[in-house]
């Protein structure tokens, strides 16, 4: 921490420290007037009229030589030490001479402080209060007993009254330098908390693109599974079927067999362009994610025949893009997986807002499964519960699956609720 005690070229040109080149003038040339007019009145013979004229030369002198020089030194020192005991001195001399001189000698108030080492601040006040004592008896030195009572009493008057603006002043400086230190310590921690957020942002932008770099790759995978399960199998079956026409006894039984490929391809087709359909969640380009969803929940529901019901629970909120996508993703794989798999008679489908989470629940009451045995299915070349997992997981979300043989199936994703901030 640097040096409170040092008052430096710049600390000079303030405002505060202004007096200390101004004021003593200014007291100065009040001291005089009053003296000059008091003179008679006090008493001062033509030799000490003199001297006072000296004093007042020096003083002049002394305070002009000082505010050159300490212009470009610090404060305090023992230069300026030794300018403010000198200073002192010729105002003692002044006010021993004329009581009304002690208007030049009340800076040694106002300056100690800043020119005097902190050891020194109280003997210079001392000082000065000796000076404004005799001034205030009406002169140096008290004649008789009762004057040097007088004087005893005022002084320690004055004294009493430095130490308790001293006592007040060290409060005050000990309250600044505190304040100064915590001060630093705030722009320091300030500093380090920009810092922190400037590598949050950081790592913020790299997780970004981590993060689309993954929904790349689990679409890559999501597509592998469509393919492989959908336009592999329905080409193989395509295969298969031709196979037999060119084996085929009669015209009849190859004509049968070659519908059954046309069915196949043309189912196929059906796949394959749902597939690039699903690239992406063109269900939100011109709707929020509960139209969205009631919008597929009604296909799957017309496509098979089966019973789907979409419900909104809580205020429905705009969405952010990538959460409006992920739910609407996973919504659509788990609707795929209870038409291949399930063998359910009925869908629900709920979207709940609920405070800052967002949750996603597809039911069916269809077979079931064990959800321990997912993890070997997955190895032998399943998608579906793996790849909603990882979607929702992205987003900070998670997902669960409950489910037992020949009880259905549930699926819940629940993920930050975070808003549309276009």
């Amino acid at each position: 921490m640097p040096d409170t005690t040092a008052t430096t070229t710049a600390e000079w040109k303030q405002p505060r420290a202004s007096f200390d080149i101004w004021g003593p003038y200014a007291l100065l040339v009040v001291a005089v007037l009053t003296a000059a007019g008091s003179a008679a009145a006090v008493g001062m013979s033509r030799g000490e009229i003199f001297v006072a004229v000296v004093l007042v030369i020096v003083a002049l002198v002394l305070q002009a030589g000082w505010s050159r020089w300490a212009r470009e030194r610090p404060m305090p020192g023992r230069a300026s030490a030794c300018f403010y005991f000198a200073r002192w001195a010729v105002g003692f001399a002044l006010t021993w001479l004329n009581p009304f001189f002690a208007f030049y000698a009340v800076t040694g108030y106002y300056t100690a402080a800043r020119q005097l080492p902190r050891r020194l601040v109280l003997p210079g006040l001392c000082l000065t209060a000796v000076t404004m004592a005799g001034s205030e008896i009406g002169g140096m030195p008290p004649h008789g007993l009762v004057l040097w009572f007088g004087f005893a009493v005022v002084l320690g008057a004055n004294a009493g009254l430095v130490l308790l603006f001293t006592r007040y002043a060290d409060q005050e400086q000990a309250r600044a330098r505190t304040q100064a230190a915590t001060i630093c310590e705030l722009e320091r921690t300030n500093r380090a908390l920009q810092q922190a957020l400037d590598e949050n942002a950081a790592l913020h932008a790299q997780l970004l693109v981590q993060a689309r770099e993954a929904g790349v790759a689990d679409e890559r995978r999501r597509l592998a599974a469509e393919i492989h399960d959908t336009l592999a199998q329905g080409l193989t079956g395509i295969i298969a079927q031709l196979q037999v026409v060119s084996a085929a006894p009669d015209e009849a039984s190859a004509r049968e067999h070659v519908g059954r490929a046309m069915d196949l391809a043309r189912h196929s087709l059906g796949e394959a362009r749902r597939s690039v359909h699903n690239l992406a969640p063109v269900d939100l380009a011109d709707a929020g994610l509960p139209e969205a969803l009631k919008s597929i929940v009604a296909q799957w529901g017309e496509r098979t025949g089966h019973r789907a019901d979409f419900t909104v629970t809580g205020t429905a909120q705009p969405l952010h893009d990538e959460v409006s996508a992920t739910l609407l993703r996973i919504a659509q794989e788990a609707l795929s997986n209870a038409a291949r798999h399930a063998r359910c008679s009925r869908v629900g489908v709920t979207l709940s807002f609920m405070g800052d989470v967002v949750s996603l629940d597809i039911r069916d009451d269809g077979r079931g499964f064990d959800p321990l045995a997912v993890p070997a299915r997955t190895r032998a070349g399943g998608f579906g519960l793996d790849g909603m997992r990882a979607r929702a997981e992205r987003i900070a979300g998670s997902l669960t699956v409950e489910s037992e043989p020949g009880h259905g199936t549930a699926v819940s994703a629940r993920v930050p609720l975070v808003g549309d901030d276009r």
